[in-house]
């Protein structure tokens, strides 16, 4: 196999280091003139008919955050803009929180939704981190919106949909928005050293540890009111763009990882406690891996299963093999275990040979089940979030939020 694909080679540092650059170009074109992201097409030209999401808005701070930190020219002023974004138009000055996203005609989006003001918590931590005059505020105002409508103390866990005014809340719980929620948590931890947000979540991963594991490691994805899965979930519309139903191996693999940060960050001095977690992020992988890659036949990482591992939507999403790669290069240099080098070769190659846009630039986001992209969930290439974090998450400190490593330069070491 070519050097460029196997973890902790000189060659694959390089491949990685191009693709980051290739992305962070991409990107350049994403503010609107308020400061807000636009969708991106095939080529990085914003396709303006689209809506401006806040989640995406926010990423593209995180994004060029590092971009910063890694010396790439024009990030202060993409985050400048983000920033402002998140700061102005964004908001909204009436109810409190951010929109989900604006549209095109001026208007906004119904609902506030934990999983956009997640990510605004990490915009906020990546803003502070950046030096930003107003990053200090964006993230107080983001920590304090979220803990007054989001976090739910007694459940240990974070609601999902509000309306727009904050007077109703919707019944559906789900674990994407817990997710990203244990994510942001955990850079405003790093940021803030604020340790409440790190054992909030530690209530969040404990709670999914015990889902999954009773499940065979596939993870329930959807809850009702009171934390009780619901198993049939969106069964007649099974490719939902952000609540599929069945298992989604792409989660599996991201919840290993985040478990695994959380872990080795909260028992530096514990590797017995710390022990129990690693393993259970390595079941996580592995069912995933199992479940998911060349599942179908071909190679890449099916979108979703049924309950029994069976792949019900067949196509590969960019986000997915991102996390297959964050999380095996971590699995890998934390157990020592071939297996998970393997899988990272595996990986890079159908990255290089799928997924990467030679052409035009960036990742394709999704593809059929025969590898040619198509866009009937993620049209264009919206998101550079998932696939710069995979250029950097393999090489940098698995304790640490990506940014807080990068801007330190903590590397991964033995």
């Amino acid at each position: 196999m070519n050097k460029k694909y196997l973890i902790d080679t000189e060659e694959n540092k390089k491949f990685l280091e191009e693709i980051r650059e290739d992305l962070l170009n991409f990107g350049h074109q994403f503010p609107a003139p308020d400061g807000t992201c636009y969708y991106l097409g095939d080529d990085g030209t914003p396709w303006k008919e689209y809506n401006r999401e806040t989640y995406a808005t926010s990423r593209m701070t995180h994004v060029y955050t590092l971009g910063k930190f890694l010396e790439h020219e024009g990030s202060d002023e993409l985050i400048n803009a983000a920033v402002g974004g998140l700061m102005g138009a964004a908001r909204d000055k009436e109810n409190g929180g951010w929109y989900s996203a604006l549209t095109p005609d001026g208007g906004h989006a119904e609902n506030k939704l934990c999983y956009a003001h997640a990510f605004v918590i990490l915009a906020g931590t990546g803003a502070v981190l950046a030096g930003h005059p107003e990053g200090e505020k964006l993230l107080q105002d983001a920590l304090k919106t979220y803990d007054r409508y989001f976090w739910n103390e007694e459940a240990g866990m974070s609601c999902d949909t509000w309306n727009t005014e904050f007077t109703v809340m919707d019944p559906y719980r789900g674990l994407n928005a817990n997710m990203h929620t244990v994510e942001a948590f955990l850079a405003a931890a790093d940021v803030t050293k604020d340790e409440k947000y790190r054992v909030r979540c530690g209530r969040i991963i404990d709670r999914v540890i015990g889902w999954a594991g009773n499940n065979e490691w596939r993870i329930p994805e959807h809850y009702t009111s009171e934390w009780v899965p619901d198993m049939e979930c969106n069964k007649e519309h099974p490719d939902d763009q952000f609540k599929p139903y069945g298992a989604t191996p792409g989660h599996g693999l991201e919840w290993a990882r985040l478990i695994t940060q959380w872990a080795l960050s909260t028992y530096k001095d514990d590797k017995e406690k710390a022990a129990k977690y690693i393993t259970a992020s390595e079941n996580l992988f592995n069912r995933a891996v199992e479940d998911g890659w060349n599942s179908d036949g071909a190679p890449g990482i099916v979108y979703t299963t049924d309950w029994d591992g069976k792949p019900i939507v067949h196509d590969r999403m960019h986000w997915v093999l991102a996390e297959g790669i964050n999380t095996a290069a971590v699995l890998y240099h934390l157990t020592g275990k071939q297996k998970y080098a393997d899988d990272y070769a595996d990986f890079m190659e159908y990255l290089d040979d799928k997924v990467l846009d030679h052409d035009k630039g960036s990742w394709f986001h999704q593809m059929d089940q025969n590898n040619v992209p198509n866009g009937t969930v993620w049209p264009g290439k919206p998101d550079l979030y998932h696939a710069i974090q995979a250029t950097l998450i393999p090489y940098y400190a698995p304790d640490l939020s990506i940014a807080v490593a990068v801007k330190e330069g903590k590397k991964y070491s033995r």
